[in-house]
């Protein structure tokens, strides 16, 4: 299976905008490029890596926020994303959906809930998008492979000087068949390429 096409498999497990308390190591510098810098760390009783990515953003605040937490600008999101469907949407505070994800072959589709809630803080106005998985609300489908163990966050601070500071933390578990060194393999590249397409659309503008 081509180093590419999963990938891009794996970016749209960890789009899904989620914090959790994990007990962990410290992150460890992997690489930067294009001014991102990435990291990743073992997470204790998982063989998975969870990675971070940080980036500066040349760009207005509102614009970073109307692309990163807002479910009704996804064109930006993996191409292989089949379907989305919003159960619920409030703006800036809170978001539940359903995706569904068409994998490359021989990896079977796969489809997640997803919670996520959004916080501002009041004095320094930085914006924190978490995510949960939503269960019991929509019935797993004998034909995906329902995603249930993940965590994402993205945290946005206005560097007030023209310049927006983001960082994306994130873990996900596919679940069935995929060897977990395979995920482990384009781990650091997820976040890069994700991080890369925010800021060459957003910088462009």
């Amino acid at each position: 299976m081509k180093k590419q096409t999963l990938l891009g498999f794996f970016i749209f497990m960890l789009l899904v905008t989620v914090a959790a308390d994990v007990s962990a190591q410290e992150w460890e510098f992997i690489k930067e490029k294009d001014g991102i810098k990435i990291y990743t760390r073992k997470d204790a009783g998982s063989a998975l890596k969870s990675f971070r990515g940080e980036a500066d953003l040349h760009t207005p605040m509102d614009q970073v926020c109307n692309l990163i937490g807002n479910v009704k600008n996804v064109d930006w999101w993996d191409k292989n994303l089949r379907e989305i469907n919003v159960l619920l949407y409030e703006k800036d505070k809170h978001i539940q959906y359903y995706l569904v994800y068409g994998a490359p072959w021989p990896v079977t589709d796969r489809d997640l809930c997803v919670d996520a809630t959004i916080t501002i803080d009041s004095k320094s106005g930085i914006r924190t998008i978490s995510s949960v998985p939503l269960f019991n609300v929509i019935p797993e489908n004998p034909k995906y492979v329902r995603i249930k163990k993940y965590w994402q966050k993205w945290v946005i601070q206005d560097m007030k000087n023209g310049i927006v500071h983001i960082t994306l933390e994130g873990f996900v578990d596919p679940g069935g068949s995929v060897p977990n060194w395979i995920y482990n393999m384009v781990i650091t590249d997820t976040p890069l390429k994700i991080m890369r397409g925010i800021k060459q659309r957003l910088e462009k503008k």
